[in-house]
């Protein structure tokens, strides 16, 4: 899964207040000499041949080509002076056996779609890669053959299905199509199969990721009219992984649920199909035309259905177990090998996957070859670092997942962080994670030159920001960003994180720090994205010429890398984290006036018969179901954890400041045991409603966002969703987090104080 870049939404900015980081603003002469011989050894030129080589064929789960890669990067790390091996899990990874979707009545019929992309003339990857691709396919569907009405509900995402109920229009006992976008993937079918459909398609509009953006490819970067995106609709909402082995590791003594028994299969059959597919099935419809939001850029009439023709869908596959590879190399750390800096990319693909996620997994390799250089010339990191290339991402986080299940006490009582990168490409820096790393992330980003203009990549992201700022339609919250971004005293936000790749486990499940990087926003790679055309050719034209964002990754990574494994003292500034968190608190409370004042309006004008009113009499159309009364919610407790951690959090940035370059080592040795664990208290043994496997009580994956984040998870979802009772439940059970949280950091303050 590649990450949309999301610049605006990830970053902001905040003052850095009087606190000085322990890390100094550029690193010590000796860390400076390290990181300058790092640098010497990444070789953009060599990242090319690799990722011609590792995007040769398909790589996805159970290929020949996947299994023969992570052999290949195992005895790379091996002869780079890496302890490596590949340990294997037995998931359940459905593959296709047959797939069929046809009109067989109405408008365009008899029509039956393409579900295989073809090759692009001149593009030799296409051309070897099309025999053995998957066709269209989307993992975890439910197999079936249905034949019934077509619908089409825009987005597919819930504000869709209120609309369509306005309209009077159900997709019950129907087939819903739907267009990529507008939220994760796997919560359309998910969400049609909740309000009764049979089936659900979803296909690429050009207006989104073709004609409209961007010429197609091969000319330019855009999506042909033949090409669709492949995926997981796995309800990775409830939990990511093996949908057999929740919470435990796909060894081959796994205890295992039955297909019928693992919550995270969908029941309805799904495929996903192009555009050019989709224009036929889209114009064979009647009913409403479409509102003006949902209309694509197709030459056609967007109506929403039904009163076309019938569809045909039917899915068959095969549902048995298979292996997964995930390398894990290690580098045994000198003074603290029981601190662990984890490193991770995945190097599985839907197809060839060169942009989506060799990019990164070259990326991974430059760094682990010139950690290796560094230490064939007598360095050795102080902690242990461990890099892993992770298996069965794209089906839905698959390897890593288990790899963490499997490890999860090892990983809980050593794991200091993980890092991780998925897709890369040219253009501006792009990070989240754990917020009290946010200032370590800008020294970094202030320390690594942008290739294109000379200027760090910090620099380059402020003028960025500042420029979209003064563009006319700049939305307020854009406004806000470029008047801060030109100042040199104040950071970027690194945003919190949601799903959509391999952190999830480690930040969400187990309570490690996470940070997530890479580059973009010129020469997007999403009209390739999950097709057989995310290859080499285009990679190496489009996404990143000469590779040289590839090998800006692998530098980044590089300095966090090194810098965390080498550090004496803590390089975390906990004002950053409490500051975020009184902005969620801040977030919900607005949020939850707003919607007791929705649920008053909406009372108003249901008495009033104002959707009746205001509706077309000449078409079909349905009052809004009524909201459930919204009382007023206590926020005390939330509002006192907050305080008492800002609080805590100043004290002891303060106090580390002050102190901490004469600490002694005892002393240091204390702190670290204190320091390493302590996002584990954000973590609650109940998890959050639905779905326990998301322990993490300030961010998660939304429920209905799918990829997004959710901050303050359970109590904003709760407010959302209108489950008041819950969203009391959540602000207790936050604010004990919180104060859990701010008591260690209290106990560290007393180690660097001396008591």
């Amino acid at each position: 899964m590649k990450r949309r870049v999301r610049l605006s939404a990830l970053f902001a900015a905040c003052a850095l207040g009087a606190v000085s980081s322990a890390w100094a603003a550029a690193p010590p002469p000796r860390a400076a000499d390290l990181e300058a011989r790092f640098d010497s050894q990444i070789d953009p030129a060599e990242m090319g041949r690799w990722l011609k080589q590792l995007a040769y064929e398909p790589n996805h789960v159970g290929s020949p080509h996947d299994k023969a890669n992570a052999e290949w990067i195992l005895a790379q790390l091996k002869a780079w002076g890496w302890d490596a091996h590949i340990e294997v899990f037995d998931v359940l990874y459905p593959t296709p056996i047959s797939e069929t979707l046809e009109l067989v009545g109405g408008p365009g019929a008899p029509f039956k779609a393409t579900l295989q992309e073809p090759p692009i003339p001149g593009d030799e990857s296409s051309l070897r890669g099309q025999a053995t691709a998957l066709p269209a396919y989307v993992a975890y569907q439910g197999d079936g053959d249905v034949t019934a009405p077509l619908v089409y509900a825009n987005y597919g995402m819930p504000a869709d299905y209120d609309a369509l109920q306005r309209m009077g229009v159900s997709v019950k006992g129907k087939i819903v199509i739907t267009r990529y976008g507008g939220g994760w993937r796997g919560l359309k079918p998910k969400l049609a199969q909740d309000h009764g459909a049979v089936g659900c398609i979803i296909y690429s509009d050009p207006h989104d990721d073709g004609y409209a953006t961007d010429d197609v490819y091969p000319k330019g970067a855009a999506r042909p009219p033949h090409g669709f995106q492949r995926g997981s609709v796995a309800d990775m909402t409830l939990y990511p992984g093996d949908p057999l082995t929740p919470g435990v590791g796909a060894t081959k003594t796994a205890k295992r649920l039955t297909r019928e028994e693992a919550t995270t299969i969908l029941k309805i059959p799904t495929l996903p199909i192009s555009y050019a597919d989709a224009q036929v099935l889209l114009a064979s419809l009647g009913g409403h035309v479409a509102p003006a939001s949902w209309r694509g850029a197709l030459p056609i009439t967007y109506h929403v259905g039904p009163g076309g023709g019938q569809v045909h869908l039917a899915v068959k596959s095969d549902w048995s177990l298979k292996p997964l590879y995930d390398v894990i190399g290690t580098l045994r750390g000198s003074e603290q090998p029981d601190e662990w800096i984890i490193r991770g990319n995945h190097h599985d693909g839907w197809v060839m996957g060169a942009s989506d996620p060799l990019s990164g997994q070259i990326a991974l390799l430059a760094e682990a070859k010139a950690l290796g250089g560094l230490l064939k010339s007598g360095w050795r990191p102080k902690r242990t670092i461990v890099y892993t290339s992770w298996d069965g991402e794209e089906p839905m986080l698959l390897g890593s997942t288990e790899w963490a299940e499997t490890h999860a006490a090892e990983l809980k009582a050593k794991g200091l962080i993980y890092i991780n990168s998925d897709g890369n490409g040219r253009g501006y820096f792009n990070a989240g994670g754990s917020q009290d790393f946010q200032h370590f992330v800008n020294e970094v980003a202030a320390d690594v030159k942008d290739p294109e203009t000379g200027a760090s990549v910090r620099d380059r992201l402020r003028a960025r920001e500042a420029v979209i700022a003064s563009e006319p339609g700049a939305t307020e919250e854009a406004k806000q960003l470029g008047k801060v971004a030109l100042d040199p005293s104040k950071d970027l936000l690194i945003g919190p994180l949601g799903s959509g790749s391999d952190y999830s486990a480690y930040l969400q499940h187990l309570g490690l720090a996470a940070i997530d990087v890479g580059y973009g926003g010129e020469g997007e790679s999403g009209g390739v994205y999950h097709s057989l055309y995310d290859d080499y050719e285009h990679h190496s034209r489009f996404v990143d010429p000469g590779f040289v964002y590839d090998a800006t990754l692998a530098r980044t990574v590089g300095r966090m890398v090194i810098r965390l494994a080498d550090t004496d003292l803590p390089v975390q500034r906990y004002g950053d984290f409490a500051d975020a968190v009184g902005r969620y608190a801040e977030e919900v409370k607005k949020l939850a006036d707003t919607k007791r004042e929705e649920a008053a309006a909406q009372a108003k004008m249901l008495a009033a018969h104002d959707y009746r009113l205001a509706s077309d009499p000449t078409e079909t159309s349905g009052a809004p179901t009524p909201f459930p009364a919204s009382p007023a919610l206590d926020f005390t407790p939330l509002d006192q954890a907050v305080a008492k951690l800002k609080a805590s959090a100043g004290a002891f940035d303060a106090a580390l400041a002050a102190k901490g370059a004469g600490l002694p080592k005892p002393q240091r040795g204390r702190l670290d045991a204190v320091i390493r664990p302590l996002d584990q208290v954000l973590l609650r043994e109940e998890g959050l409603p639905f779905r326990p496997w998301y322990k993490n009580m300030i961010y998660a994956p939304g429920r209905f966002t799918g990829y997004s984040a959710k901050t303050l998870p359970g109590v904003r979802e709760a407010i959302e969703e209108r489950r008041f009772a819950d969203a009391t439940t959540y602000i207790a059970l936050t604010a004990q987090a919180l104060n859990a949280y701010a008591r260690e950091l209290d106990k560290a303050r007393g180690i660097v104080d001396g008591r």
